[in-house]
């Protein structure tokens, strides 16, 4: 499920950082089923990385 930027830029800063964060959470869940067996959908590893990338951008353009 890709991050549509047009819904992420609408979000507060607050609840941009909220999503980050759950992000990165399964990211992290995905990295220790991987390392254990084989995931049913590795793309989505490689997904999420570029969805965190997203959110972060967004954050920073907002910071400026």
């Amino acid at each position: 499920m890709k991050t549509n930027v047009s819904e992420l830029r609408k979000l507060s800063s607050g609840e941009l950082r909220k999503k980050e964060q759950e992000m990165r959470e399964e990211l992290f869940k995905l990295r220790f089923q991987h390392g254990i067996r084989k995931l049913e959908n590795p793309a989505r590893l490689k997904q999420l990385r570029k969805d965190v990338a997203r959110v972060q951008t967004i954050l920073t353009e907002q910071a400026a």
